[in-house]
């Protein structure tokens, strides 16, 4: 039997970042979202928070105890040390801690660690090598550098909220932070070439490090397949087309007798031809008019309306049935209580079982992408506030009582 999750992993295999330092400067969403994934394949990530409550995620959506659900995902194998960074010692300690990392993920806004004296080019100075990932709103340079800039804004700036919705209606918003996720794994990508340009040009201490400046708009933008050249040399400007993919047909979302919805990619030539054999349009089937795309999208909705009232006589599954086994791509759209229960998200255990610290289960999702020699892993659960902080401490050099004077002074 398939199992539906997998437990953390026994395996001493510590992933194929196993090695590299990575010090994350940031709260929220792009720049943890960044260093989660390279912690989760085996990175040391140590996470710097305000002693003051530390990252607000923490207290984000459905809480446990007082703490966010999605703390325990967005934050897992990292080590939380609390440092008050507005305070010259907290700055030091810092420092110190970027001196050490092979890469330092932030996503204040520009000019606030160069207030601190932690900016890329006082590292550089000190250590070439060093390797800085920042992500903010609109990159560090031009005349928005300054301004603050939420997922939100860059999603709206990018181009996706333009085109996302229905055209009769104002535009809509992905229901989760998608731009922020975009930009972190850019970071993600970019941290990993400059990683690979260090190594070849010397290596740690000796190799040549190099900012990767990753702007969210920038990042969204870099999604927007066709729109330049088709503006620019058409004239075009791609607007909201609902649940279809505007210039390629059919892909749309339809719904069934029963009320579901269900998506049908059948935009591939040949693919097109079994999805109107299949729903009983032998006449479309064989219409050389239609038999390529560019024949097809000028009857778009010709070929839409003969789907939708194919569909209005089936079930959800009597629909599902019918096309998969006529191999035309299609899908109900999943809430999470059906990926809970699918097959296919079983069979490539894409849930791991944990438990709080108090041993109540929880099902976390499972990393992705799957390396078959060197996988990823969740070695624990986002941490509670400052629980490494003595450990990385004493790593630093810091005695016990220089660690009490710190907490004294509310330094850490």
């Amino acid at each position: 039997m398939t199992q539906d999750f997998q437990s953390p992993s026994t395996s001493k295999t510590r992933g194929p970042l196993a090695g590299i330092k990575v010090l994350e400067l940031g709260t929220l969403i792009a720049g943890p979202f960044c260093s989660r994934m390279l912690a989760e394949f085996g990175a040391e990530v140590i996470k710097i928070e305000s002693p003051d409550g530390g990252d607000p995620i923490r207290q984000w959506r459905i809480l446990k105890d007082g703490t966010s659900l999605w703390w325990y995902v967005q934050a897992r194998n990292k080590k939380s040390v609390t440092l008050n960074m507005k305070e010259p010692r907290g700055q030091e300690i810092a420092r110190k801690l970027a001196l050490e990392a092979d890469v330092i993920i932030e996503n204040y806004r520009p000019g606030v660690l160069e207030k601190w004296g932690l900016g890329y080019e006082a590292l550089k100075a000190l250590n070439p090598a060093t390797i800085m990932v920042r992500l903010s709103g609109y990159g560090q340079s031009g005349p928005m550098k300054d301004l603050p800039g939420f997922g939100a804004v860059g999603e709206s700036m990018g181009g996706m909220r333009y085109i996302s919705g229905h055209p009769d209606r104002p535009p809509v918003r992905i229901g989760i932070s998608i731009g922020d996720s975009l930009a972190a794994l850019h970071g993600v990508i970019g941290a990993m070439m400059a990683l690979r340009h260090r190594d070849v040009t010397g290596g740690r201490g000796k190799g040549q490090g190099q900012m990767v400046d990753v702007a969210l708009y920038e990042a969204v933008f870099n999604m927007m397949e066709s729109l330049v050249p088709e503006y620019d040399h058409a004239g075009v400007i791609r607007e909201r087309t609902g649940g279809a993919l505007p210039g390629i047909v059919p892909s749309n979302t339809y719904t069934t007798g029963d009320g579901e919805n269900i998506v049908i990619a059948g935009n591939g030539d040949a693919i097109f031809r079994r999805l109107m054999l299949a729903i009983g349009r032998d006449d479309m089937a064989s219409d050389p008019q239609l038999a390529r795309n560019d024949g097809r999208v000028p009857r778009t909705a010709e070929i839409d309306g003969a789907i939708q009232a194919w569909c209005h006589t089936q079930t959800i599954d009597q629909a599902l049935a019918a096309l998969k086994a006529a191999d035309v791509p299609v899908s109900k759209i999943y809430s999470v209580r059906d990926m809970l229960s699918d097959p296919q998200f079983l069979a490539r255990r894409m849930f791991e079982q944990h438990a709080f610290a108090d041993g109540t289960p929880i099902k976390m999702p499972a990393i992705t992408p799957k390396l078959s020699e060197t996988p990823g892993e969740t070695r624990w659960l986002g941490p509670a506030l400052g629980e490494h902080t003595d450990e990385v401490l004493k790593e630093l050099g810091y005695d016990d009582a220089e660690i009490m004077q710190l907490r004294q002074q509310r330094v850490v």
